[in-house]
């Protein structure tokens, strides 16, 4: 059996993703600047990608803006927002547990003369909203929280934190990494104070290279890239047609069933995990229930390094990962921020493994990899010892 279980790296695309992709690179090719018909046509995709992706968070088409991916829409909102709103104050605030595209572009707006507060999260991965209380400052202009986390599946109060913004001082930017959150819950920028989205289109079954930033119409933001003045200026550079009609043919599928499909992930999570408990010495970080995403399990295996067991588990088709997989590119990062940021033992920050669901994940997959776990951990930890 092949079982794909690392969902949160990467998806496979939709079949009708592909299909269209297909068909725009093949013959409706035109470069969406041009004008005659081709690259009227080629407009089109582009518009119609606007109006999907707006209308599945009811926001306005002029709010997208479409991007390289979710690492780009970081830089672009954070750099671009920074740089805009500078006069105003230069103290930025995040978390210690954001993605790379995040964590690093905040350590270069410190080298560029920005201040960052770091916030520490608990045991489950959750900001604490007093610590954010604690840490505004008049000069205070952007808040950057990620919505999911993408190693523990933690869920941030995006709700709330809107609130205290707003209360505290309506002029500060709220930024969100919904890298891991869109396509698995309802998100609504407006309702809850969020300025500035940034989502990934293979994350949600739809191609890699390719994202798009929500930025509302309030946010003073400045470009990153410079070139042909597409999408108003803010970012230049020829539209990937294919490649954003494919991802807003893949929000259409996502949040068709939504519901339903979140559901049958939770199912399936939850079977995991009472699997997982008939495993002495494995246990499972982050929240539980519905705190959590509905797809995303970490656990920490007693006595068994995450990399053996990963390339035993790959032995038997059965692909997982040992962390972020972006973060694997940063050695300076090894054993996870994330982990030592919830305080798991030393000794487990390398023996952590990371199981991510789909849509296509199924309940023989789930029975599958347990049965894998049950047979190779108990040989895994023999060979340790000696």
């Amino acid at each position: 059996m092949n079982c794909y279980l690392d969902n949160s790296a990467t998806t496979r695309c939709f079949d009708s993703v592909a299909k269209l992709m297909t068909r725009i690179m093949c013959g409706d090719y035109g470069n969406p600047s041009s004008l005659h018909r081709k690259g009227v046509q080629a407009e089109s995709y582009l518009r119609y990608a606007k109006e999907v992706i707006a209308k599945s968070m009811k926001v306005e088409p002029k709010e997208i803006f479409f991007t390289s991916g979710g690492t780009e829409s970081d830089n672009l909102a954070l750099r671009g927002a920074a740089y805009a709103n500078c006069r105003r104050g230069r103290h930025l605030i995040t978390t210690v547990i954001e993605h790379p595209a995040v964590r690093t572009t905040m350590q270069y707006l410190q080298e560029q003369g920005f201040e960052v507060t770091y916030l520490p999260v608990d045991s489950c991965g959750r900001l604490r909203l007093e610590d954010l209380e604690k840490a505004l400052r008049p000069d205070t202009i952007l808040v950057s929280v990620m919505y999911v986390n993408n190693e523990i599946g933690s869920v941030q109060p995006l709700a709330q934190i809107g609130e205290l913004l707003r209360r505290y001082n309506p002029q500060i930017l709220f930024h969100v990494d919904a890298v891991q959150g869109y396509g698995k819950f309802r998100i609504y920028p407006k309702r809850i104070g969020v300025d500035m989205l940034s989502v990934s289109a293979h994350k949600i079954h739809g191609p890699k290279g390719v994202g798009f930033l929500y930025v509302g119409q309030r946010v003073k933001i400045r470009p990153i890239l410079f070139g042909g003045g597409q999408q108003g200026g803010l970012r230049s550079g020829t539209e990937n047609v294919p490649g954003i009609a494919g991802m807003a043919k893949a929000t259409e599928e996502i949040y068709r069933n939504l519901e339903e499909d979140v559901d049958r992930l939770y199912a399936l999570r939850q079977r995991f995990l009472e699997g997982l408990a008939r495993i002495d010495g494995v246990s499972v970080n982050g929240p539980g229930g519905r705190d959590c995403a509905p797809h995303i399990v970490s656990a920490s295996i007693e006595g068994v390094r995450s990399e053996v067991l990963l390339h035993a588990l790959e032995e038997k088709g059965i692909y997982v990962s040992a962390g972020s997989a972006c973060a694997s590119h940063h050695p300076d990062t090894a054993g996870s921020a994330t982990l030592r940021a919830i305080g798991l033992k030393k000794e487990l920050l390398s023996s952590t493994i990371r199981f991510s669901f789909s849509v296509f994940t199924t309940e023989e997959e789930i029975e599958y990899t347990l049965q894998a776990l049950y047979e190779l951990i108990p040989v895994l930890r023999r060979f340790s010892r000696r």
